[in-house]
């Protein structure tokens, strides 16, 4: 991209669609999707639906906290200061969609957003207002985990789905915890490309002819693929989440490393623009939002990248300078409640113009696509009876997202702590799962959208003061490292029984103070404590987690936590990242 187009790229989407204002007017329009066409190119992208077939409620965080540059900027951003930052008008649909603010009112007043059959009939009138050739359909991971279906078929019901939206090409992160047999079993079912260019073999596994898209390279899968749009060429390089034997047990990719391997992804891309003679390369990304932001700082020849992994809703790209020109970055939401549309306008060998859009999926607002509504209710008709079942009523709004703290989560760990008889709990900090509106019922079906992994066993051990605090550490280490590069995108460990303080901008060891136990007594450092948990990367020979806490709801039916637990935020006073 020339300077002299760079500076037209933007220009133009700060009149004409990047900019969300019009988003927010248009959200209370009669057509939220009339956004008409433009250029030559349209891309498609959706990201971590997490297997959420059906619509859904998913409230988006009141603390994601951004350090040092980072602060006050996209994706760090909540409540007031987003609608104030991207013009969203208060109490619109937008500003229900993409913010927490007054989300059990807005959800109740606007529904349920999501679902594949009313994600096809959004898909469907995109691509025919692209014409033919002119649109593809692409996918940035975590699509086939993160249900109760998605786990009892292995993610074989996610693969007919996709297939049935006509997803074209994604990259992966949960995919992999299936294992290696079970997802190869899939990509064979699945009618797209996986692209991977950052999964290679072992030294072992090369050594011993382990399977290899190509063998000189140890490369595992595809790591790019040229598609023809609207008669240009454009490169969509998959880059899957870099951390997979890191976040997860290593037992389920024995044969393969991973990482970011931006000088590897350099030379690739410089192939396919002096050879290949692509006109735009985009990225396809699972590393999070902060991470491609410090790759699209280091990497040259990306145009956009179209990322996912830490579920930010953000409505207008982020341009990044390097050394080759500027990139644009964007992440598309999670759980189908969002449909990216970036809109390009090129030339022999380069982006002349933009659009992008970040769509909300209202459920009320689209008729759902028949063929694939039939699908879903066969495939589910199987478990229904028993993901249907009721097992408590919502006692307040029960929400899992947020840097520190949510409620669905603190129910967790009451559960783990009461069914096993333990002191203190820990869980993890997925950002995936449903909201449950108070007064609602929890069903089957809630509980494992919370958690639904292949390694759900829960554990108890005894761990001393030290230990504790030591594994919180670390974790607040991988969401609060200055360097982008060892963030893993997940949020801080839930604790069930003890408040803290936690310091982000310091260094590990010295965030986190003040650890305070329920009978508000001090965590002792060398004192032994009763510990329970789950999602192991160790295997382990507990109930799976589903099973404790349906089996505690069951007997507490108005379900609400015992207490949240408290978290002080000390040296961040007034960040944008933070409401209250």
């Amino acid at each position: 991209m020339h300077r002299r187009d760079v500076l037209k790229l933007f220009t133009a989407a700060a009149l004409a669609g990047v900019a969300p204002a019009g988003l927010a007017r248009a959200a209370e329009a009669d057509d939220l999707y009339g956004i008409g066409r433009f250029g030559n190119a349209r891309l498609l992208h959706m990201t971590d639906t997490h297997a959420q077939l059906l619509p859904v409620h998913f409230r988006e965080p009141s603390v994601n906290l951004g350090l040092g540059p980072r602060a006050g900027q996209p994706p760090h951003l909540v409540g007031e200061a987003f609608l104030k930052y991207f013009d969203v008008a208060p109490k619109s649909r937008a500003a229900h969609a993409f913010t927490y603010l007054d989300f059990t009112e807005a959800a109740r007043r606007y529904g349920k957003l999501g679902g594949f059959a009313h994600l096809k009939t959004l898909i469907d009138r995109l691509r025919a207002d692209a014409g033919p050739g002119g649109s593809i359909l692409i996918d940035g991971g975590d699509l086939w985990q993160g249900s109760g279906l998605a786990d009892a078929t292995h993610g074989e019901d996610m693969v007919e789905a996709s297939n049935l939206l006509g997803i074209e090409a994604m990259t992966g992160h949960f995919e992999f915890t299936y294992g290696e047999e079970r997802l190869r079993a899939n990509l064979k079912r699945f009618n797209g490309e996986f692209l991977a260019q950052n999964v290679f073999l072992t030294e072992d596994a090369a050594f011993n002819d382990k399977p290899a898209f190509d063998a000189a390279s140890g490369r595992v899968f595809k790591p790019a693929t040229i598609k023809e749009i609207g008669g240009k060429r454009i490169a969509i390089v998959g880059q899957a989440f870099p951390y997979v034997p890191v976040a997860h047990p290593k037992r389920f990719t024995p044969d393969w490393t991973f990482g970011i391997r931006d000088a590897e992804m350099q030379k690739l891309i410089d192939g396919l623009r002096q050879n290949d003679k692509v006109d735009a390369v985009v990225l396809l990304s699972h590393n999070g939002m902060d991470v491609d932001l410090k790759l699209a700082s280091r990497v040259t020849g990306i145009d956009v990248i179209l990322g996912g992994h830490t579920h930010d809703a953000v409505p207008r790209p982020v341009a990044v300078t390097n050394a080759g020109g500027k990139t644009l970055v964007t992440n598309a939401g999670s759980n189908g409640k969002f449909l990216g549309v970036l809109d390009l306008d090129l030339d022999k060998g380069r982006v002349k113009d933009v659009r992008y859009h970040l769509l909300p999926v209202y459920a009320d607002l689209l008729k759902p696509d028949a063929e694939v509504e039939a699908f879903v209710a066969r495939v589910r008709k199987p478990y229904a009876a028993g993901f249907d079942a009721k097992l408590a009523v919502a006692g307040e709004l029960l929400y899992r997202r947020g840097n520190f703290n949510g409620t669905m989560d603190q129910l967790i760990c009451d559960a783990l702590r009461a069914e096993l008889g333990a002191e203190l709990a820990l869980s993890p900090g997925f950002r995936w799962g449903k909201s449950v509106l108070p007064g609602d019922a929890i069903t089957m079906d809630d509980v494992l959208s919370e958690t639904a992994i292949t390694y759900p066993q829960v554990y108890v051990q005894e761990m001393t003061g030290d230990q504790i605090k030591a594994i919180m550490e670390d974790v607040c280490d991988n969401l609060f490292n200055p360097d982008p590069y060892y963030q893993q995108g997940g949020d801080m460990v839930r604790v069930g029984g003890m408040d803290y303080a936690c310091a982000p901008a310091e260094s590990i060891g010295h965030r986190l103070s003040d650890l305070t136990l329920d009978n508000g007594k001090p965590l002792e450092a060398g004192k032994t404590y009763k510990v329970a948990g789950w999602a192991s990367v160790n295997p382990q020979e507990g109930k799976p987690v589903a099973d404790v806490f349906a089996s505690y709801l069951r007997g507490v039916k108005d379900a609400r936590p015992k207490k949240l637990n408290k978290v002080a935020i000390k040296g961040l006073a007034n960040n944008p990242g933070m409401a209250g």
